[in-house]
């Protein structure tokens, strides 16, 4: 990409797992970078590393998206420094793990506001820059867990059904106007999602009932995906099987074993 025609990408949850392995994929093909986590420590090496090796410039902006304050600083903070965002990824989300009864209240609304509420508002910040430009990529990092319901992780799940739902409407409403949509839906992968969820012993992340995919991998697929302006990219000839045989089974049927998967 030569400099007259350098673009910048905005990735969110961007110190580790997929969004990290995007950022590196966003850099080898020349984009600049706006790096958003809670970490800033993290995010700065990341953005020097990238720097020295790619000669992209790489923009840390640490914020925590559970604050409902944070996207509209971050479109702020770059609208002032004249940074344009052409590409949005919005890869931050976490999930816990357990009886929807027993989960603290305060990490419920944390999941939802990140998950869900922060995704839909920097979408809806950015995407109208985006079509006045007449382009523009959009990146919702959804699961497979979207096509069904969790029991033990019932809001997370919900939260992914979300994202798919609205990705795939939003996709429809922005065609023709130069800007995509596509939600990437990976199943169990390698990140730092299941030490936060408290799910290790899961036989859904620890490989027993489903193969479980290595970010990188899962991070090349949707970036192909993204640029080839696809709406639903699924990782893995099994994870697309999967999302295929749950549309047909009673849910009832389909919800008891997606309990069974993750049950400990």
């Amino acid at each position: 990409m030569t400099s007259l025609q350098k673009k910048t990408a905005l990735i969110t949850g961007a110190s580790g797992g997929i969004g990290f392995e995007l950022a590196k994929l966003f850099a080898a093909d020349g984009y600049d970078l706006v790096l958003v986590a809670r970490t800033r420590e993290t995010l700065q090496k990341l953005a020097e590393e990238l720097s020295a090796r790619y000669g992209v410039r790489a923009e840390v902006l640490p914020k925590d998206l559970a604050l409902p304050g944070a996207p509209e600083e971050i479109h702020r903070q770059l609208g002032q420094s004249g940074v344009a965002v052409d590409i949005l990824v919005n890869n931050a989300g976490f999930g816990t793990f357990g009886f929807f009864a027993e989960t603290p209240p305060a990490s419920t609304m944390e999941m939802l506001q990140v998950n869900m509420t922060a995704l839909t508002h920097l979408t809806r910040l950015f995407v109208e820059d985006m079509r006045s430009k007449k382009f523009g990529r959009i990146l919702n990092v959804a699961s497979t867990a979207a096509f069904q319901p969790g029991p033990l992780m019932a809001v997370y799940y919900a939260t992914k059904a979300y994202v798919l739902s609205f990705s795939e409407a939003l996709a429809n409403e922005l065609r023709g106007t130069g800007v995509s949509v596509t939600v990437l839906c990976p199943g169990p992968t390698h990140t730092g999602f299941q030490k936060r969820a408290h799910m290790e012993g899961s036989p859904l992340t620890s490989g027993g009932n489903l193969p479980v995919m290595d970010a990188a991998t899962v991070a090349r697929i949707g970036y192909r995906g993204l640029m080839k302006g696809k709406t639903i990219v699924i990782p893995g000839f099994v994870n697309r099987l999967l999302v295929f045989s749950v549309r047909f089974g009673p849910r009832s049927v389909v919800t008891s074993i997606a309990r069974r998967l993750q049950e400990k």
